[in-house]
């Protein structure tokens, strides 16, 4: 049963009248909780489209890019999606939801924020609602302002985008701090330790942006240094 089937069945329960809580209750140990996890990002990502006032077919590529849907699972995704940006109401219930199936301080929020972001960046443009929309995701998740905005320099052109806002440390740092939060970073970005926190494979793609980002800041960082 591909994952898109067990998404269309969760959302078949909604759909019927289940409350998200007890949908998610039952999507929270592993595998099932990668169904959770792609519920999260469908809803909150398709809300994200419509949090600047129109969802474009920029921002549903973008979605597609994320997440890599099968020509015979497209109909449980689109399910998902067009329950979703009717409207952006409803997106801090998804975004409590998640929180309660993770916990506190977990790896998955920056994953899942990487998503929204690059939706939110379909269209070329950073919309405020789209910021207001993402900090409060944040918020919700317990990221700090520094882990925001360093998302936010890697996703967004005219934000802050020195190598070490991007990495989420300081100049002031000792760089062998500051190599120590570069080798964590790698090391959670590893396709295998994403898939073990619940992350589904169809969404691990944007990894490979995070790791060039974050080898990238390194080395600016490191050569300056040096």
């Amino acid at each position: 049963m591909s994952i898109w089937t067990r998404i269309s069945d969760a959302v078949a329960a909604l759909a019927k009248g289940e409350s998200l809580a007890s949908v998610f209750e039952k999507l929270r140990t592993p595998p099932e909780r990668s169904v959770a996890f792609a519920i999260a990002v469908v809803a909150l990502g398709a809300k994200m489209a419509k949090a600047d006032g129109l969802v474009t077919r920029d921002e549903v590529t973008a979605f597609r890019e994320v997440f890599q849907i099968a020509r015979e699972d497209e109909a449980g995704a689109a399910k998902v999606f067009n329950m979703a940006r009717r409207d952006v109401a409803g997106f801090e219930e998804y975004a409590l939801r998640i929180k309660g199936l993770f916990g506190e301080a977990h790896e998955s929020y920056g994953d899942l924020m990487e998503g929204l972001f690059h939706i939110a960046m379909a269209d070329g443009e950073y919309h405020e609602n789209e910021n207001l929309f993402l900090r409060r995701v944040a918020e919700i998740f317990g990221m700090s302002d520094i882990e925001f905005r360093a998302l936010r320099a890697r996703f967004v052109p005219d934000a802050e985008r020195d190598p070490y806002t991007v990495l989420g440390v300081s100049p002031e740092m000792p760089l062998d701090e500051i190599r120590r939060v570069w080798r964590r970073l790698v090391r959670d970005t590893h396709p295998d330790r994403m898939f073990a926190r619940g992350v589904p494979e169809e969404a691990i793609r944007l990894a490979e942006k995070r790791m060039i980002d974050i080898n990238r800041a390194w080395d600016e960082i490191n050569g300056s240094t040096g």
